[in-house]
């Protein structure tokens, strides 16, 4: 599989690996970037690589590829990853499959309870709105609860207005039907799992049952905010993670904590 990625900062620093969600991309990580400019970033475009040059998108097929360019581009060094929504469902099978290349993990806003009766209804629902895509007033509907703002929108919408219906059906089916790997439990990186207050309950059980599936996972539920910590307010987000890396300092919000019943 190709994936386009583009490179920022200090080629010598630690790398960061940003995976952008479902219906953004990379450019979602803007702030991130700017901020960790003394940091080795590598920004993959999974919507780009779906859109025009892979109509079998699957999440284990991604991980793969992700952790072969962190196998050539990190070199010994620290790694951090760095995912959210279905790019934290990414991060997830990273973990699973090579956690010995991961030092820190950042899991923000990942679905980890599949529902086959959703999975059902993805293809009828997508195939009767998708026509929807291309409006610019029900994108933008779309983008705010993804906290796109002005700055982003066109991005978004161009984003967007490109994706096959096919593709988009095989990422939602993806992203619906996944579940916690069975060796994410034997992952000994250090791994942040978060999720919004003002999530759906099923993304705040994922976030329960991944912290319950891994010792070494600290949880939080981020107060009042929905899907999308890192765009509604990055320098909170920022922050946070910089503070959890260097100091294991959890951000402000309700602590998850491990229990196995």
């Amino acid at each position: 599989m190709v994936m386009h990625f583009k490179e920022y900062g200090d080629i010598h620093k630690p790398l960061i690996l940003l995976i952008h969600g479902g219906g953004v991309g990379g450019w979602m990580w803007d702030k991130q970037v700017q901020y960790f400019s003394d940091y080795h970033c590598v920004v993959p475009e999974l919507i780009d690589n779906v859109a025009k040059n892979n109509s079998n998108f699957s999440i284990e097929d991604s991980a793969k590829t992700l952790l072969s360019l962190i196998e050539e581009k990190a070199k010994n060094k620290c790694v951090i990853v760095v995912g959210f929504s279905l790019g934290a469902q990414i991060a997830i099978q990273m973990v699973s499959l090579k956690p010995q290349l991961i030092d820190f993990a950042i899991i923000n806003s990942a679905l980890v309870t599949p529902s086959t009766v959703a999975k059902k209804w993805i293809r009828p629902m997508i195939k009767l709105t998708f026509p929807l895509i291309k409006n610019k007033s029900f994108a933008k509907l779309q983008a705010k609860t993804l906290y796109v703002d002005e700055e982003y929108f066109e991005q978004y919408y161009e984003d967007s207005s490109k994706i096959k219906v096919d593709n988009l059906i095989k990422i939602l089916q993806e992203n619906m039907s996944f579940a916690i790997p069975h060796d994410f439990s034997k992952a000994r990186c250090k791994i942040l799992v978060t999720v919004g207050e003002k999530e759906k309950s099923n993304m705040k059980k994922s976030a329960i049952h991944l912290v319950n599936s891994n010792p070494n996972c600290q949880g939080v539920v981020l107060s009042n905010i929905g899907h999308g910590v890192s765009l509604a307010h990055p320098e909170f987000f920022n922050r946070f993670v910089e503070e959890w890396m260097k100091d294991g300092k959890l951000p402000e919000g309700k602590v998850i904590n491990y229990c196995i019943d």
